[in-house]
């Protein structure tokens, strides 16, 4: 079926065109070899068949492919075939549409839970500062989620299913049974953006869940880490100078700095300033996602002097594998207390605490200042909205006290 005035394309022009757009085929109606300039010298040329929609009257256009995968003649029989739908009254290209999305639908039958959770983590990691983020998502769905949703296709799973897994532990596992629904949640959510599977979340605690489930901060208990009561402060440190090693060494300075145990381990040589007498932690390593600037007591910078003789790597504490250039692991410190008579149940974190008691309850330093040593994100809206400065010369002085504290035997020691 030709048309008047038009060329037929041959196999030739096909393979050599170089004029950028729409050359239409003589031969065959609504048929057009596109063309459309690549990187350098290089042409893209496929096939496009055009035509007017039976139902809206509109011009409309659908790929047919390559021409390094369908030929002329190939081109020409396919666009037959769509004159033929558009005589019969149907639009080729919304036909297209609905057969992609009912292969989309029978894929996601095929998609099931488990499948989903590595997808969705694979995507997600990015997002997250280390790969122990990623971990704890895995752990806690393959722990509680993925024996009963594990091989459920998505678009299966249930709010009734989602309840059978959280209320065993919804109560006795707060923590644990809440951060475990906001990850099935996520799935789910990152699920249905990919179209496989439709409608309400059945995770979402604003919904049919939430009724079924107690309200977690109703029957939440804060589990505090346990802490090593300030006037014992002294009694530690000289325990802890006992021990040997670089693990020690770094347990002593997140004492001494009142800083989180991944602060610690991750901290790198750049991240010193002996001259300034400051440790300039970066967002990225930060739990509030701001650059927390330390100020070093003497002893803090004592220890740091001591760990950088004859190092050679970027870590202030490294790992056992010189060859890897790894940071001390993050159970290290909690090593360290299991090796402390007499301190065996108290935790790395729970320094901060003690730190925290004895700054509040043992000199007038105000509240604002400690909430920045620990820096701690202001909550309070309106105050935070008038924070300018981190008041470093005034934490430096209350560091330099706490370091006097825990170094000074009995009751000598308080301030």
């Amino acid at each position: 079926m030709g048309r008047v005035g038009l060329k037929a394309l041959t196999a030739k022009q096909v393979a050599s065109e170089k004029r950028i757009g729409y050359q239409a085929d003589g031969l065959s109606v609504g048929l057009n070899l596109q063309v459309v300039a690549g990187a350098g010298s290089n042409y893209t040329r496929s096939w496009v068949f055009r035509y007017t929609s039976p139902s809206t009257k509109a011009r409309r256009e659908v790929g047919l492919g390559s021409v390094s995968v369908r030929t002329l003649a190939d081109a020409r029989a396919l666009a037959a075939e769509y004159r033929l739908k558009v005589a019969n009254g149907i639009d080729p290209k919304d036909e297209r549409d609905e057969g992609r999305a009912t292969l989309m639908a029978d894929k996601a039958k095929r998609i099931t839970f488990d499948h989903a959770v590595a997808e969705c983590i694979k995507a997600k990691a990015p997002e997250w500062r280390n790969a122990k983020h990623a971990q704890q998502w895995t752990n806690s769905l393959t722990t509680y989620a993925l024996p009963l949703l594990g091989k459920q296709p998505v678009n299966s799973i249930t709010t009734e299913l989602v309840y059978e897994i959280l209320a065993p532990i919804w109560l006795t596992k707060t923590e644990t049974a809440t951060r475990l629904r906001q990850r099935i949640e996520v799935v789910l959510d990152w699920c249905k953006a990919r179209g496989y599977c439709t409608g309400d979340n059945p995770a979402r605690l604003k919904g049919a869940l939430g009724e079924l489930l107690p309200k977690s901060k109703k029957v939440k208990r804060v589990e505090h880490h346990p802490a090593v009561p300030y006037a014992r402060a002294n009694d530690f440190l000289t325990a802890l100078r006992g021990l040997a090693g670089g693990a020690p060494l770094g347990l002593e300075l997140m004492m001494l700095t009142a800083t989180r145990t991944g602060e610690v381990v991750g901290a790198t040589w750049d991240e010193i300033d002996f001259s300034a007498k400051v440790w300039a932690i970066p967002a990225e390593r930060m739990k509030a996602e701001r650059v927390h600037r330390v100020p070093l007591s003497s002893r803090a910078l004592e220890i740091l002097q001591i760990m950088r003789a004859g190092t050679t790597s970027k870590y202030v504490f490294s790992g056992h594998s010189i060859a890897k250039n790894s940071h001390l692991s993050t159970g290290a410190f909690l090593g360290v207390f299991k090796r402390l008579e007499g301190f065996q149940e108290f935790t790395p974190h729970g320094l901060r605490s003690t730190f925290r008691d004895w700054a509040a309850e043992a000199t007038s330093y105000p509240n604002e200042t400690l909430e920045l040593a620990l820096a701690h994100t202001i909550k309070n809206q309106a105050e935070a909205a008038y924070r300018r400065g981190d008041q470093l010369e005034k934490r430096a002085a209350l560091m330099q006290e706490w370091q006097r504290y825990v170094e000074t035997p009995g009751k000598a020691g308080t301030v």
